[in-house]
């Protein structure tokens, strides 16, 4: 049993970071499993070594511990890129020079990002050099037949990543998307059960499509609940939500906030998701 809990330090972590992470480590200690703690940094414009620092202090202050070093994606750099080349060579990458607006003119159909990329560049010859490469989702289904995967809380699910369309594995502004990336390094650090948010139920059915095709081992899923404002959107760092250094430098006591999570005694106007439910 092995879990990891994978922020982005590009803002401070709030509530809702603190929720996915107890049900992440709560899950590995409940099952004398491992939890591991993964740093997100491959995005360089936005990405923050203080945010990196504050994190730390924050999971600590929650009375929170990992069981190894803390790894980087931006130390996976050429594990992206090979297994970008290695999908190259199958044939099953092409490159993408679209933009989002071109995009959502021609879309035909919405999918869990919004309107679905309709094909556009697929065949087209266009230069890769700078370019994204997107997937082509019916040739890779078309190699590795039919597949599934398992959710704790949702139960075995038939994958179906074409409701994405031809996502982007490679992106030209970052070194991997976070489909690629995030499931590299799920293999790469042993990690037989995923948890995030439920927000992020449907790319799970890219990323079990990308574990066939480059031959990777499969976890179970735990989507989890997320925390809303008042106005039923999830706590975000874009937004301002309340961030836990600053609860941390006004003195409160983190193990008690982690103990209401894990209570659902939440803060007034914040709410859990309804859907998949699941407590730490």
């Amino acid at each position: 049993m092995r879990t990891r809990f994978a922020p982005s330090p590009n803002g401070p972590l709030h509530l809702g970071h603190a929720y996915a992470a107890l049900v992440a480590h709560d899950a590995a200690r409940t099952r004398g499993g491992a939890f591991v703690l993964r740093v997100e940094d491959i995005d360089g414009e936005r990405s923050r070594a203080e945010f990196v620092a504050s994190a730390f202090e924050d999971l600590e202050w929650l009375g929170l511990r990992w069981d190894e070093e803390a790894v980087f994606q931006s130390h996976r750099l050429a594990r992206y890129a090979a297994a970008g080349e290695r999908l190259k060579d199958m044939g099953l990458l092409y490159p993408c020079t679209c933009t989002r607006a071109e995009i959502a003119a021609a879309a035909r159909a919405s999918g869990p990002d919004g309107p679905v990329y309709p094909g556009t560049c697929r065949g087209r010859g266009v230069d890769g050099a700078h370019a994204a490469w997107r997937l082509d989702v019916a040739r890779a289904l078309a190699l590795t037949g039919p597949l599934a995967w398992r959710d704790e809380a949702a139960g075995t699910q038939v994958a179906t990543p074409e409701i994405f369309g031809d996502v982007v594995l490679l992106r030209k502004d970052l070194p991997a998307s976070y489909h690629l990336a995030a499931t590299l390094d799920d293999a790469a650090d042993g990690v037989t059960l995923v948890t995030r948010g439920m927000d992020l139920f449907p790319a799970s059915h890219v990323h079990r499509l990308l574990q066939a095709l480059l031959e990777l081992p499969v976890p179970t899923w735990l989507h989890h609940p997320l925390l809303l404002e008042a106005d039923g959107r999830k706590l975000a760092k874009r937004r301002g939500s309340p961030a836990l250094a600053d609860r941390r430098a006004a003195g409160e006591d983190g193990s008690a906030i982690a103990d209401a999570l894990r209570a659902g005694r939440l803060p007034a106007g914040i709410s859990l998701s309804q859907g998949l439910h699941h407590r730490p």
